[in-house]
Order: C-alpha cells, then sequence, then structure tokens
C-alpha cells in the first residue's frame, strides 16, 4: 500500500477537510492505540497541541480513538512539540501525540507521532500505522476500555526540565530579552523559564485567540520582534514558531540570525570543549554554503540530509552525533532533547553570552554566508512541474552556470502544494541570472505564482 497520509512531518493538511478531519483522527489513534498496545499491561499515550481553533476537534477524535482499543490517554494541552517528546518518555508512554502545523496559519493542523523513546517515529511504523488505519481496527472488550485524564503539571514539568540544560549556577540577570512566542504552544512556558532565570522578559505573541498562531509574528515574520529589540534596547530577541520546535535570534543591533549562524557558534564551541560527537555537524542541504566553508576551516565535518528535521534526527542517530539542525531554525540537540527544541536552543545561545559576556552581535555572525536565495512557487496539486522538459532543461542550464561556485536545489515541499527552488553563488550577478530563468520555468509549469 502505497503512503498517503503521512509526509516529511506526520500527517498535515487544512482542518476539517481530508486528511485533518476528525474521523481521520479517530481512525488513525485507533490504528496506532492498536500497533502499541501488544499485550494485556497498562499502555499510555501522551497527547498535546498547540492553541489552533481546531486542536480541540482532532484531541477528542484522537483520545476517542486511542481508548476505543484500551489505551489510557494522558491529555497535556497546549505544549510545546519538544515537551511532547521528553514527557512521552518521562511518562513511560508507549506514544506520544503532538497536535500542530508547526509554523504553518491557523487554518492547517497536523498530528505528529513520537515512540516510547521520545524520538518520532520511523517510516516503517509510520507505514504499519497507515496499513492498519486501511484494514480496520477491532475495538477492545467494554472492559478493556482505556480512560482519558488532564495532567494538570505537564507544563510545569517541562519548564523544570528546560532550566536544568542551563549551566548550573548561571542566571539570566541584567540580560533584557524580546520573546516572541508566536501565539503558540509555548506562550506560558517559554516566558516562565526565561524569568525563573533571572532574565527581564517582554513577550510578544502570547494572545493565542484559536486563530492568531504564526500570524504575522514568530521565527518566520521575525520582523516585529527586531523592532521591539530596538525600541527596549534589549541584548537579544528570541522567535520561536507555533510549536517551538524551531528558534530564529535577533541581536542587540536588530540582526535576525538563522540557523545556520546558530549551529555554527555551537559546533565551534562544542568542537573546542571536546563535547561534538565525532566532530560533525549535521544539516540539510539547505544549510549555507558559507557554513560548510567555516566548518571546514575549524576541522569540523558537515554531514547533509534531505530537508526534514526527522531526517537530521535518524542521521544522528545513525552516526552517534549529538548536534544537527536547519537552516529555518529547528536546532536538535540530542544530549537534551529528542527533536528541535526552540526555547533550550535559546538556553544554550544565552550561555554562550553569560559564560563569554559578549555580546550577541559579536555571537550570531559567526561566518559569511555565500549569496542564496529561495524562492516558493505555488502549484496546482496534482501536477507534476518538476518533471516537465521546460523545468529540466533550465535546471541542467542553471547547474551548468554555477559549476564549483554555487549549489542548486529545487524540490517539492512536503507539507504545502510548493516548489522550492534555491540556488547559491559565490557572484550575485550569476546568482540573480540563474533564479531569474529557472522561477520563470518552474512558474510556467506551475501556473501558479511565486513567493519569496
Amino acid at each position: 500500500m502505497a503512503r498517503r497520509l503521512f509526509g516529511t512531518d506526520g500527517i498535515r493538511g487544512q482542518a476539517n477537510s481530508w486528511p485533518m478531519t476528525a474521523d481521520m483522527a479517530l481512525r488513525l489513534g485507533a490504528a496506532a492505540g492498536r500497533y502499541f498496545r501488544t499485550d494485556k499491561k497498562e499502555h499510555r499515550v501522551v497527547i498535546g497541541k498547540d492553541t489552533r481553533r481546531s486542536g480541540y476537534m482532532i484531541e477528542y477524535a484522537l483520545t476517542a480513538g486511542f481508548t476505543s482499543t484500551g489505551m489510557n490517554v494522558f491529555l497535556l494541552g497546549p505544549m510545546p512539540t519538544p515537551a511532547i517528546g521528553y514527557l512521552t518518555h518521562s511518562l513511560r508512554a508507549d506514544v506520544g501525540v503532538m497536535i500542530s502545523a508547526s509554523h504553518n496559519p491557523a487554518d492547517d493542523n497536523g498530528i505528529k507521532l513520537f515512540g516510547p523513546d521520545g524520538f518520532k517515529l520511523s517510516d516503517e511504523a509510520e507505514a504499519a500505522i497507515e496499513r492498519l488505519m486501511a484494514e480496520g481496527v477491532s475495538p477492545a472488550a467494554p472492559g478493556d476500555i482505556g480512560r482519558a485524564r488532564r495532567v494538570d503539571d505537564a507544563r510545569g514539568r517541562y519548564v523544570e526540565y528546560a532550566k536544568t540544560t542551563f549551566p548550573r549556577g548561571r542566571r539570566l540577570d541584567g540580560l533584557r530579552i524580546v520573546l516572541d512566542c508566536a501565539n503558540g504552544a509555548a506562550y506560558r512556558a517559554a516566558p516562565e523559564v526565561l524569568e525563573e532565570l533571572g532574565a527581564e522578559v517582554i513577550a510578544l505573541g502570547v494572545e493565542p485567540d484559536g486563530y492568531n498562531i504564526n500570524l504575522d509574528c514568530g521565527s518566520t515574520k521575525p520582523d516585529a520582534a527586531a523592532r521591539k529589540v530596538l525600541e527596549t534596547r534589549a541584548d537579544l530577541g528570541i522567535c520561536l514558531d507555533g510549536d517551538a520546535d524551531r528558534v530564529v535570534l535577533i541581536d542587540e543591533q536588530g540582526r535576525v540570525a538563522d540557523g545556520d549562524q546558530f549551529m555554527a557558534l555551537i559546533a565551534t564551541r562544542w568542537a573546542r570543549e571536546g563535547r561534538l560527537a565525532g566532530d560533525t555537524l549535521v544539516a540539510t542541504v539547505m544549510s549555507n554554503l558559507g557554513l560548510e566553508r567555516h566548518l571546514a576551516a575549524q576541522g569540523i565535518a558537515l554531514r547533509r540530509t534531505p530537508v526534514g528535521d526527522r531526517h537530521v534526527v535518524e542521521a544522528m542517530r545513525a552516526g552517534g552525533h549529538n548536534l544537527g539542525g536547519e537552516q529555518s531554525g529547528h536546532i536538535v540537540m540530542t544530549d537534551y532533547a529528542t527533536t528541535g527544541d526552540g526555547l533550550i536552543g535559546a538556553l544554550q545561545f544565552l550561555a554562550a553570552m553569560v559564560e563569554t559576556g559578549q555580546k550577541a552581535s559579536a555571537l550570531a555572525q559567526v561566518f559569511e554566508p555565500v549569496p542564496q536565495r529561495l524562492v516558493n512557487v505555488r502549484f496546482t496539486e496534482g501536477k507534476t512541474p518538476l518533471a516537465s522538459d521546460i523545468v529540466q532543461s533550465a535546471m541542467a542550464e542553471a547547474e551548468a552556470e554555477l559549476g564549483s561556485d554555487g549549489r542548486l536545489l529545487v524540490r517539492a515541499s512536503g507539507t504545502e502544494p510548493l516548489i522550492r527552488v534555491m540556488a547559491e553563488a559565490l557572484d550575485q550577478g550569476v546568482l540573480d541570472r540563474v533564479m531569474a530563468r529557472l522561477v520563470g520555468a518552474v512558474e510556467a509549469a506551475s501556473q501558479g505564482g511565486a513567493q519569496t
């Protein structure tokens, strides 16, 4: 059976439309419950969500599905995605569920599954669950139906854990931090952590209404936070996304630093301290060529993976590496978390500020990026613009012109009907010419519009 539901990061789509319907969520809960309930002992599932209105519908449907197969459900409420990974393992659950569409608009939603070790499920496990959904699952006997209850102190557990990742004996006294929580899952946990460590927190995006998640705020829209940093003379700006598994930093001059700059800083520091496993950083094909050159000069290897933090984590686990991430701000530190954690990542940057006494601007601009452009071209679902002759020809011409002085990456998004066109070149003029021709070809084949 071909996989149809699970994409690069779980299941995602527009709420109340296939596949993000209550019926699908109920059948998914039943199938996942059957997959993990292998004997008669007690089995547990933890379910968290972000702040989207549709999260209620999906949460209740999943709960019905899981309890119908005998699983006991622990409802955690609004929680960051990395907290679900942590609490799945901490609560000895068999499976964890996060209801979120991450950085997508409020009308979308998604479901991510975690195994008992706190890591996202493998492709094989997802495929097996999808087969069970297609075949149908027999319900538990009346006496074996599971229970559901809310865990009132779930956020507090994660807050306390997050603080333990900050160096013992250190505090954030005297630091003023602008924190943008994107009206998302970390709107309470993240300010609590920073304030309890001693920082003065200027919080943005902490008034969710079910519809304003990621709306002109958060890691994908850091402009408001950058203005607030300058206005309040803050020492650092921290922008999380809707489920808080990614982070973008803003220095005291209002300049935005992406995940590549962050990874360069931490990889260099950890290598110097002997903490970087295998002297290797794992990042995706989207990471800037400048990062690769900087690391090579430090004697650090860069291992590239396909796009998606799950691919990064899989490569990290296979190679025994402890640091990886994405340019978009997913920072994975398996010494601390099983998936990207924007808050814990920010804490490591703050630790560097406290320990070195340097300003954010001195730490957040580690290398000079090679000129890079990314353009997203929307297409009609069902079409395959990448296979068209015009696009293939344009790609061949672009690769020839870039040669060894650049990189080209053209791919379909795993979560939206978009073709992502990315190119890098040492020469800005070459980059502009290549992108103009290639984007034009993809647009012609897609009959859509470009979004930078």
